[in-house]
């Protein structure tokens, strides 16, 4: 059993940074997240890789217990990128010829392209998850892409409608959360970023995929928002253009950002009832921020969110930040988190 959770429990998003030893990390900072495969950037010969990237993974882990965070995850430290790992693992897929969709920064890139039933023909992240539990004490949590994201990142050449396949999504997502929970998750995080990029089409049928593949769900789930990463989009608007829709979504907690974004918290009103996971890094400068000025972005939010449900958590995308840089904020997060759980 994990040890039990504090007050104002601390943890990450998701992804943290890889040795330069395992990933060309130049490289994987001057392009755009891939959502097909890009085994180029690994530095290690395919034959050694997964038992390099579990050496990468202990010392994630490791560097967040030390740093002190309440649940730890795996840094993303398998990945080339949060979605391509879960998305390119599945049947339906013609990897062979990628089809293109035009991201967040208006450019076409590859992604999967559909050309049949999407199906999962294993578990993908489950021995992540057995891994993760096996080397910490803490609570765990993994992350998977989520359905209205995928779908979005896909080119569909199978069902003909944009609604269709993110279900098809939502089913295989919903399969992989019953397996990451059998295998010992806490939380388990569903990424739904194009949510916010996208939220004319998601207030179509986002909420509607996001309850079918949280249905069911046997532990804490989690449904994060972001603006995109730091490293890739400078410019963060002033508030989200979804969220208060998420107070349908059957999630435990929404995870949001609000330190480089400067969010009102005011925003965050109709959450009421789901618990916050809150965004109070900055993850736009190598800084390290004070544990006071990380604790002044939790103070702001402390009026209107449900306090006994809230998680305090980063902006999204450490892994681009050095690694030392990563480990100084989330030693003053934690910092912060102890200053705010004294006053409460």
């Amino acid at each position: 059993m994990p040890r039990p959770l504090p007050a104002l429990p601390t943890t990450v998003v998701g992804s943290l940074p890889q040795p330069d030893w395992l990933i060309d990390r130049d490289r994987l900072g001057h392009q755009f997240p891939p959502r097909v495969r890009a085994a180029e950037l690994w530095r290690i010969p395919a034959d050694r890789l997964a038992e390099a990237q579990d050496d990468a993974t202990l010392v994630t882990i490791r560097a967040q217990e030390e740093a002190g965070l309440d649940i730890v995850g795996d840094g993303e430290v398998r990945r080339e990128s949060y979605s391509n790992h879960f998305a390119t693992a599945l049947e339906g897929i013609d990897l062979d010829h990628p089809g293109t969709v035009r991201n967040r920064s208006g450019l076409d890139i590859p992604v999967p392209r559909v050309v049949g039933p999407i199906t999962r023909p294993r578990p993908v992240q489950a021995d992540d998850v057995r891994f993760l539990r096996a080397h910490t004490d803490r609570a765990v949590k993994i992350t998977v892409p989520g359905p209205f994201t995928m779908a979005q990142q896909a080119q569909d050449d199978h069902y003909g409608s944009d609604r269709e396949l993110a279900l098809a999504y939502a089913d295989v997502v919903r399969l992989e959360i019953a397996d990451l929970f059998a295998a010992g998750a806490d939380v388990v995080q569903l990424d739904e970023p194009w949510l916010q990029a996208r939220p004319d089409v998601a207030r179509q049928y986002g909420v509607e995929a996001l309850n079918r593949a949280l249905a069911g769900a046997a532990g804490t789930t989690h449904v994060h928002l972001c603006f995109g990463y730091a490293a890739m989009v400078a410019q963060r608007p002033d508030g989200y253009s979804f969220l208060p829709e998420l107070a349908d979504v059957a999630c435990d907690a929404v995870s949001v950002e609000t330190a480089q974004s400067h969010l009102d918290p005011a925003t965050l009103e109709p959450l009421r009832g789901k618990g916050i996971a809150l965004g109070v890094l900055d993850l736009s400068t190598p800084e390290v921020e004070t544990p006071v000025v990380i604790a002044d972005r939790v103070r702001r939010a402390l009026d209107h969110v449900d306090v006994a449900e809230l998680v305090l958590s980063s902006d999204c995308g450490l892994k681009y930040l050095p690694r030392e840089s990563a480990a100084g904020k989330m030693r003053a997060l934690v910092t912060a988190a102890e200053l705010v759980r004294g006053e409460l």
